[in-house]
């Protein structure tokens, strides 16, 4: 309970209300018709790169990383700066390395860029099973965590009907933007949210820097005070440990994290939507210009709350610090009831909102495309299917896929589903990165080779995983009373990413030597497509 008056209640619930309502409004309006499949996918790539920029850094900007992020270095600081700064470079390693390639080789999936060299059922398959992976476990940590901020929020009593009610009506929302507006419908929701959140969130950020006459410096010596550890804060350890394997298991979760959260699927495909490789560069320029901007902010929001909240407080009311942006806000503001107070409290719980409402709707078409494209359209069909039919397809598959994650979030709500976040980068990292830079830049990838690195690299996640500490063994695993933790590291990437490429490059070689015919074809349709993807030479 957040100890806020019906008056401030009401206007939150005002500017939940205006939100829904413009943003419902964006996506029946710029909704694609039911035979327009490049409208539905791409929105006919009308997007100017400023634009684009502003939708690809909305779909990366996730709940996660609006809340866990700030409350991770309210908690554990060192450790937290270090999260956010590999967020940031994710964005700018796919700047650099992949977003001109994926651009020139993807049509409307990843599924389109794996199969330009390598055509086949079994490869468009293994796509759809991967962006599956990938994006559903996304999808249920930010319904599970829907329910439990939003009662929060709302002031409404934490008990299961409560957050079952906020994650049934975040996911039925999630599942009309991502039907209705396709690309460019969930593109415009994405720009409203991104100038919201960089807008609210420059406003906290500059008010925390007020209290301390905006002098860095005192606000890190206050943050060290409030988060009880001292000079602790501002060294690597609270977050995981300072043991040697504590440390490589730090090091290798930033690892993944930098390989991983660019090269998810509901990232990757906003950069199919760019007119040309000229207007993807400066849409991604914008992207990591507005990501880095709001890394920072989130730097100064969190350590804010450490200072000016405290530790304990935060832990109170959510051990895993996700609250700790609403609750610096509720201190911002000044005395419970007043104007400040009011307007404060409601613009962040508005950030908050969208923010969750904006990512669950990228990743459901992200899920949703690749089921009705790769697999009905291309494995069901054999690349036979009527727009229309493969439209209506898409529709009721972002219903399908909405549904079932609303279910399985409504099952762990009560569990601490964070480790599913952990594993949605780790499949990321593991399974597409190893599949996208061999399929981009190395000719003598084969088919083989890409279905050991998507199954492989996946599979090495997601059993690591459960057998982590993440799961089991430690007090702030999933099964806390449980002990089958085999793997002694909290994340998998340290394994999982090098067995991905290992799984690849050894896929390949097996072709070489098995199936010489079969390598040639594969080389020769890489150096046929080879200018036109690094260069968009035709």
């Amino acid at each position: 309970m957040n100890d806020f008056s019906s008056g401030t209640q009401a206007t939150v619930l005002l500017l939940f209300t205006v939100l829904v309502t413009l943003t419902l409004l964006m996506c029946v309006m710029a909704g694609p018709d039911r035979d327009d499949l490049t409208n539905f996918y791409t929105g006919y790539r009308s997007l100017t790169p400023f634009k684009n920029g502003l939708a690809i850094a909305g779909d990366y900007i996730s709940a996660a990383t609006v809340l866990s992020t700030t409350g991770i270095i309210a908690l554990t600081g060192y450790d937290g700066y270090v999260l956010a700064v590999s967020t940031a470079l994710s964005l700018v390693l796919l700047m650099f390395l992949l977003a001109e390639p994926l651009r020139n080789a993807g049509r409307f999936t990843m599924g389109d860029v794996l199969a330009r060299n390598m055509p086949g059922r079994a490869v468009r398959v293994a796509a759809c099973v991967v962006t599956l992976s990938a994006t559903v476990p996304f999808l249920i940590v930010q319904l599970s965590g829907a329910g439990s901020l939003l009662t929060f929020i709302l002031d409404l009593p934490h008990v299961a009907g409560a957050r079952t009610g906020s994650i049934v009506m975040v996911g039925s929302l999630m599942i009309i933007y991502a039907a209705l507006g396709g690309m460019r419908g969930t593109a415009l929701v994405q720009m409203v949210k991104i100038v919201f959140l960089l807008a609210t969130s420059a406003g906290v950020a500059a008010l925390v820097l007020n209290r301390f006459d905006w002098s860095f410096g005192d606000m890190l010596r206050a943050a060290q005070q409030g988060s009880g550890a001292g000079p602790a804060f501002l060294r690597q350890g609270l977050q995981l440990g300072t043991s040697a394997g504590e440390r490589l298991d730090f090091i290798g979760f930033q690892i993944t994290v930098v390989l991983g959260v660019a090269c998810l699927p509901h990232i990757t495909m906003r950069l199919y939507s760019a007119q040309d490789a000229p207007a993807v560069r400066r849409a991604m320029s914008w992207a990591v210009g507005t990501v880095t901007t709001f890394c920072l902010l989130v730097i100064i929001m969190g350590t804010g709350a450490a200072a000016l909240v405290g530790s304990q407080s935060i832990i109170a009311a959510d051990p895993h610090g996700r609250t700790s942006v609403l609750m610096l806000s509720q201190v911002l503001g000044g005395a419970p009831g007043s104007a400040g107070t009011t307007i404060l409290y409601s613009a962040v719980a508005g950030m908050v909102f969208i923010t969750l409402l904006s990512s669950v709707a990228g990743m459901t078409l992200a899920a949703a495309s690749s089921l009705a494209h790769d697999l009905f359209a291309h494995v069901a069909r054999r690349g036979q299917a009527e727009p229309r039919t493969e439209m209506t397809v898409a529709v009721w598959t972002s219903v399908a896929v909405g549904t079932l994650a609303i279910g399985l979030a409504t099952l762990v709500q009560n569990w601490d589903a964070g480790v599913l976040t952990t594993l949605a980068i780790c499949i990321g990292a593991s399974a597409v990165a190893p599949a996208l830079t061999y399929s981009l830049f190395w000719r003598g990838f084969t088919r083989t080779g890409l279905l050991s690195a998507l199954y492989g690299g996946a599979a090495c996640a997601l059993v690591l995983m459960v057998f982590s500490k993440a799961v089991s063994g430690t007090p702030s695993a999933v099964f806390p009373d449980a002990d089958f933790a085999l793997f002694p590291m909290q994340s998998t990437g340290l394994v999982s990413v090098p067995f991905g490429y290992l799984a690849g490059w050894l896929g390949s070689r097996l072709d070489h030597w098995r199936r010489a015919a079969d390598s040639v074809e594969n080389r020769r349709l890489y150096e046929e497509n080879e200018a036109r993807l690094l260069a968009a030479a035709d």
